[in-house]
């Protein structure tokens, strides 16, 4: 599918940004691996915490093996030794200067015998379109933003740092959460150049949350932060090889986080296991006064979604598979087919196919949609900024990467932010029907209808195909996915690993109804617990022909 059609009809779109480790930002042409063939380690020394889970961080502090400072120094150890050197993944933009001052508080405040709860200690990386009101830039990877401090932290990260997480530094992502251009280069950005694949250091990391999906999967840290508009969790989550939650929209306000969509946009939770990211979701959901959609989420949401993991969360359970999705490899197809058999041998009922005939209806109206969000959302959030903002609109923004060009877009252009700067207002008529055409074919007349119609719990779909090798002159290959209906819809969509092409993750997709993130976090871990397909990265350098 072409990058261009891609985001006509699924928009794939999220968060990003980097952060001021320019020592260890690649250059553009290191983002090509190299010819030769390391052995199967890559090169990299065996990591003390590799693939250690949040429960075990916590029983080692618990034990006195570990503090929070001295795992906080580990991954700070290992960003230096595997980010910013040797492999060279380029995903994170910025560590925290004060990571380990937090953690050594949160130390002192384990031994006089409070703790905070299951992620008091817990270092986690956030994508760096989301505010931190400390020392660290928001910049959703940008030049224009470079040096850009917001005003205060967003609203979910209060909520991390009362949990008691140490805020571990900012990732890397496509530039404008992928919003940028349509021959864009996914994991791109103007501050942090590109991100690679931890499994074949030359194949794409998808994105826009590209930095976040590789930390969490080369263990750089425990957990991360990603956020979506369309595809921008569940994609570098899948071609990672990790798991990924886009909860429902209000599930987790996005106060605070350079924006997209407001109809689309959340933020969600990465990490390597179904537990990992239940974990975080609770910890960050609640209702906040600066985000009016958030308000349906009371008495909808919870602050544990752990309760919900079942390894017979699959027993009973009614599932549609999209088969419409699939064809586009028969590799990822041959996955799929393994995936469903070991759902029916869980005590799942597989209804196949399933058709959601409306997901053709408003493909070009959602980009409208974006586009006119886009426009508000980023004049609103510029606006915020204050005096010292160094652009206030989305037209300087434009202006200030024609007058540098040459390294803002040394390999494709802007069209789309100059499209969305084209739109009107929300009240454009034009907007308004788009909108209403989107909400009404992916929600009570898409995803409701099939659920109701077939009588089933969830829709699954592979997530996307195998990494495509990086292109940052020609853009992204894409070869097919599922993302764009609960994208659409603002309805949960978990993606979890489901097998390996070549060495390379692809992950399946299991989305449903609005609040139903239980029955799927169920669902989703009865699956990992039966096939436990993911397995840590290797940083091989490319792919070996045969």
């Amino acid at each position: 599918m072409q990058r261009r059609k891609f985001l006509l009809d699924t928009t794939l779109g999220g968060f990003f940004i980097l952060s001021g480790l320019s020592s260890c930002v690649s250059n553009e042409d290191k983002a090509v691996a190299t010819k030769s063939i390391q052995s199967s380690s890559g090169g990299v020394s065996p990591f003390e915490l590799e693939e250690i889970t949040v429960a075990e961080l916590q029983k080692s502090m618990e034990s006195g093996e570990y503090t929070a400072k001295s795992i906080t120094q580990m991954y700070l150890d290992r960003i230096a030794e595997v980010d910013q050197s040797g492999p060279e993944l380029n995903s994170v933009i910025e560590v925290n200067p004060d990571a380990l001052s937090i953690a050594e508080t949160l130390d002192k405040e384990r031994s006089e015998g409070k703790v905070r709860g299951p992620l008091h200690g817990i270092p986690i990386l956030v994508k760096d379109n989301v505010d931190t009101g400390d020392k660290m830039q928001t910049t959703a990877g940008t030049l224009v933003l470079e040096g850009s401090i917001a005003p205060d932290d967003a609203f979910i990260i209060k909520q991390l740092r009362e949990a008691g997480a140490v805020l571990l530094g900012k990732t890397n992502l496509s530039e404008w959460a992928n919003f940028r251009s349509s021959r864009s280069s996914s994991g791109w950005s103007g501050r942090g150049r590109q991100t690679r694949n931890p499994y074949i250091l030359d194949r794409n990391p998808c994105g826009s949350s590209a930095g976040s999906g590789v930390a969490v999967s080369a263990n750089l840290c425990a957990i991360a932060i990603g956020t979506e508009t369309n595809g921008s969790i569940v994609c570098p989550s899948s071609t990672n090889g990790v798991v990924g939650i886009k909860p429902t929209v209000g599930a987790w306000s996005r106060s605070g986080i350079i924006p997209i969509s407001h109809t689309q946009d959340t933020a969600g939770p990465m990490g390597r296991t179904v537990t990992d990211a239940a974990t975080l979701l609770g910890a960050l959901t609640g209702v906040d006064s600066e985000d009016a959609v958030t308000s349906k989420s009371e008495g909808k949401v919870y602050k544990d979604y752990t309760q919900f993991l079942d390894a017979n969360g699959l027993q009973g359970k009614k599932i549609g598979v999209l088969r419409s999705s699939m064809g586009f490899h028969e590799k990822v197809d041959k996955i799929m087919e393994e995936a469903f058999e070991a759902m029916k041998s869980q005590g799942a009922e597989i209804i196949d196919p399933v058709e959601i005939e409306t997901s053709r209806e408003y493909g070009r109206a959602g980009y409208q949609v974006l586009l006119y969000e886009f426009k508000d959302g980023v004049n609103k959030y510029l606006k915020g900024l204050g005096e010292n903002a160094p652009v206030k609109s989305l037209k300087e923004v434009i202006a200030f990467n024609k007058a540098n060009a040459d390294r803002s877009m040394p390999y494709f252009q802007q069209e789309i932010l100059e499209a969305a700067e084209e739109k009107g207002d929300l009240e454009s008529k034009e907007y308004k029907d788009a909108l209403e055409k989107v909400l009404k074919f992916s929600r009570e007349e898409g995803i409701d209808a099939a659920l109701a119609k077939y009588g089933i719990d969830a829709i699954i779909a592979p997530t996307g195909g195998p990494a495509w090798p990086i292109d940052v002159i020609n853009g992204d290959h894409f070869g097919g996915g599922s993302s764009s209906l609960a994208a659409r819809a603002g309805y949960p969509n978990i993606t979890v690993p489901a097998g390996f092409i070549n060495g390379l993750p692809v992950g399946i997709s299991i989305f449903s109804g609005a609040y139903r993130e239980p029955e799927l976090i169920g669902m989703a871990y009865a699956f990992e617990q039966a096939t436990k397909v993911r397995k840590a990265p290797k940083f091989i350098p490319t792919l070996k022909m045969e």
